[in-house]
């Protein structure tokens, strides 16, 4: 498995051979639900034991084995995924030797879908850690990030079979037809089709035997969206990983990531337009006084980045203010990543999961606020790029959070005001009988 992981990211094939072929025999051979299940705990445990010799040692391994979904656990576990981050982050990580990427490697092709699980749920640091050392100025003088496409290669290779060749078409009811319920008034034309095409969202997948300059979006594209496909399932920590690299990609530091929340505090004439914002502009704070918690929250989404780059170097983007969120501030964090190239293959994926984080309604409230900061630099990135496509969706995006953070402070204030105003029977003074 080494010597074919390390041929596929130097540019061999990537073989689905064994690696599937035996999972799936293994689990529906015997027909037996049973031995399928134990079959699926001892992968998981195995998987467990090569994960805590590359990581560990993990103090929570003997538990994750020992419990009922040993895979799940390993999914949720706040422990391995701060070791896998601390890996990942090590200066010789996503080379062609990088045992974690070996592990993540063969652990996709178990064919097993919860371990397949536990392998998306790292492709947010992946993908942040492999795009941002690509336009990095000291990535020529390291080894080439074979581990890492090596890991994206088999996700994209696993797409390109699944669809078959066939693009992802956006279909919707022709409204020239007549409806299924009402008798037409004109004779209808032979020539028009019932259900037209109305767009491609995504081109066919032609099979890659290594990540060229020109097909790399694409491929870590198709990795992105096979996360967003799962990305109910996700604990906290990915979603905000990958809010963070976006804010970190986008990389856009100047005044056009407050431009609706200026409209928030100055009404609906604020003025909207990119013209007069120059790239390295700081955004400004609003020093007026607030007297509704809706513009408490939007101020204290951070959106400003104090070392940001926009010559393609590593930046870290600090917060400013942290987080608002229900529970209080949140801790100051690093914003990831740095400045890169945005094509549509990844702006696709990244503006799913962006509205993902920014609206399901059971995300905690410090997904959102990064999802929230991450759009606003989006919006800031596009604006400058002139992405129509890329502008309408942000906009939206930002439209719709300051929509929903505004419902939610006027429930709160209806419910605290009726609570006040609900009248209470006084209470009766108590009596106390003492005895001679």
């Amino acid at each position: 498995m080494t010597i074919e992981m390390a041929a596929a990211a130097r540019g061999g094939r990537v073989s689905y051979g064994s690696g599937v072929g035996e999972g799936s025999s293994s689990s529906h051979g015997g027909g037996n639900a049973m031995q399928a299940w134990w079959e699926g705990i001892a992968r998981a445990r195995n998987a467990i034991d090569a994960l805590d010799s590359i990581v560990g040692p993990l103090q929570s391994a003997e538990s994750l084995k020992e419990s009922d979904r040993p895979a799940r656990g390993l999914l949720d576990s706040q422990e391995v995924a701060q070791a896998v981050s601390a890996v990942f982050q090590s200066a010789s990580s996503g080379s062609a030797s990088d045992r974690l990427c070996h592990w993540l490697y063969d652990t996709f092709l178990s064919s097993d879908a919860d371990l397949q699980l536990v392998v998306l749920r790292y492709i947010p640091i992946l993908a942040g850690i492999y795009l941002s050392r690509l336009v990095s100025d000291t990535h020529s003088s390291r080894e080439p990030l074979a581990g890492f496409e090596a890991v994206l290669l088999v996700l994209y290779s696993g797409e390109v079979k699944a669809r078959g060749g066939r693009p992802l078409l956006l279909h919707i009811p022709d409204l020239a037809q007549p409806s299924l319920y009402h008798a037409p008034r004109n004779p209808i034309s032979p020539d028009l089709s019932p259900n037209p095409f109305v767009g491609q969202l995504s081109a066919p997948l032609e099979p890659q035997a290594a990540v060229k300059s020109t097909k790399r979006a694409s491929i870590v594209g198709v990795a992105l969206d096979l996360f967003y496909r799962k990305i109910a399932l996700m604990p906290t920590g990915p979603k905000i990983d990958i809010c963070q690299f976006v804010q970190g990609w986008a990389g856009q530091n100047c005044a056009c990531a407050r431009r609706f929340d200026d409209q928030v505090h100055d009404g609906p004439q604020a003025d909207l337009s990119v013209s007069n914002c120059q790239e390295g502009e700081e955004i400004a704070e609003n020093n007026n006084p607030l007297d509704r918690a809706l513009l408490d929250g939007i101020t204290n989404i951070s959106v400003h980045d104090d070392i940001a780059s926009t010559n393609g170097s590593p930046a870290t983007y600090h917060h400013q203010d942290s987080f608002s969120s229900s529970d209080g501030r949140m801790d100051d964090c690093s914003f990831k990543g740095a400045r890169i190239p945005l094509p549509s293959e990844l702006l696709q994926p990244i503006l799913r999961i962006l509205g993902h984080c920014l609206l399901a309604p059971l995300n905690p409230q410090e997904v959102k606020d990064a999802a929230a900061s991450a759009v606003r630099v989006l919006f800031a990135r596009v604006s400058h790029d002139l992405v129509p496509e890329a502008i309408l969706a942000t906009r939206s995006l930002i439209k719709l959070d300051i929509s929903t953070r505004a419902t939610a402070m006027a429930a709160a204030a209806a419910s605290a005001a009726s609570n006040t105003n609900t009248p209470t029977k006084q209470k009766k003074p108590e009596v106390f009988l003492a005895s001679r």
